[in-house]
């Protein structure tokens, strides 16, 4: 089969398209699935480059969670039949035609969500989910600050709150991407290029919430936003750390946890992969629910060949896709 093979790790563009490397064979209580689509993921880039903290043994394929039609079962399946549609949760071996994944880590398309829609969703979605729903134990009715909301997890994490009752405040880093995020169902705008960040994110917030803060912060931004917005937080508030697209780690001083009585937690969404698979039944069955309501719409991604996995990627790095970037391995 045809597939990106990662031999060395380095720049994006550094694994080859292979034509032969070999099929996967799905072994006890795995599906085969043919491959239709796969989205490129910043991720891939840690990946493919060496500094992302899981790393298979080389040579490898890379590519999470990629969707498509089961076309072989492994011994002991009982989930799925041959010409299912799924999506998956494999953690590898999305750049290819076929992968292999447990039936466990994979879930029925609903009938109107395309393959390139379901590659889009994936990782994004969930994500938007885990944060809200279990590190931020999201309650109806209440304030929600999403930071970094036109990236694919924000406008997720947007829409998902909107749909499950929360009073919703995005922030933009420029307002011309106001009206993208107010049609993902954002309530007010904070506008994070306003000068003494520090001083005017809180301001802004204070300001939509009637001086009571956001009761929960979702951040893959970190830096000075996170600074900022930690200081947003309303009494008994959580911020969410997601990821640091802004370069800078942030820390934050005990003390000040404990006085203004809030929580900082992280999110590492692979590992609920591995360590707690029903809640990602859960998850799925929840999102899933909502987009068949009409309550989820998937922004509509770039799309690429899969030798076009290079350029995909590059115009990740270099914040020249807007949504999600997709291969159709096809």
């Amino acid at each position: 089969m045809r597939a990106v093979v990662v031999r060395e790790h380095g720049e994006p563009t550094s694994p080859t398209v292979e034509e032969n490397w070999p099929d996967p064979v799905p072994g006890p209580g795995e599906i085969l699935v043919e491959t239709k689509a796969a989205a490129a993921n910043f991720v891939d880039l840690l990946v493919i480059g060496g500094t992302y903290q899981f790393l298979p043994p080389r040579p490898f394929v890379p590519g999470k969670l990629p969707a498509g039609i089961v076309t072989a079962l492994g011994e002991g399946v009982t989930r799925f039949n041959a010409g299912d549609r799924v999506l998956t949760m494999a953690e590898q071996g999305g750049y290819a035609q076929k992968v292999a994944v447990s039936e466990k880590l994979c879930y029925a398309l609903p009938e109107a969500m395309s393959f390139t829609e379901a590659a889009a969703f994936s990782l994004a979605y969930d994500t938007a989910w885990f944060a809200l729903r279990e590190r931020g134990r999201f309650q109806p009715g209440e304030t929600v600050l999403v930071l970094g909301s036109t990236g694919a997890v924000g406008i997720a994490a947007v829409q998902i709150a909107h749909a499950l009752g929360a009073k919703v405040l995005a922030g933009v880093s420029t307002p011309a991407k106001a009206d993208q995020v107010k049609e993902a169902g954002a309530d007010a705008i904070i506008d994070l290029s306003q000068p003494d960040l520090k001083e005017s994110l809180r301001a802004q917030v204070y300001a939509a919430t009637g001086g009571k803060g956001a009761d929960i912060v979702l951040d893959p931004l970190g830096g000075d936003i996170f600074d900022a917005a930690l200081r947003a937080l309303a009494w008994r508030g959580r911020l969410v750390v997601i990821g640091f697209a802004a370069g800078r780690i942030p820390s934050v001083k005990a003390n000040y946890i404990l006085v203004k009585n809030i929580e900082v937690t992280g999110l590492q969404i692979s590992d609920y992969r591995k360590r707690m698979p029903a809640m990602l039944d859960e998850c799925f069955r929840e999102l899933f629910e909502l987009y068949e309501a009409g309550k989820l719409k998937v922004p509509t991604p770039t799309t690429y060949p899969l030798q076009g996995f290079g350029q995909a990627l590059t115009d990740i790095r270099d914040r020249k896709v807007r949504g999600r970037a997709v291969l159709l391995p096809g």
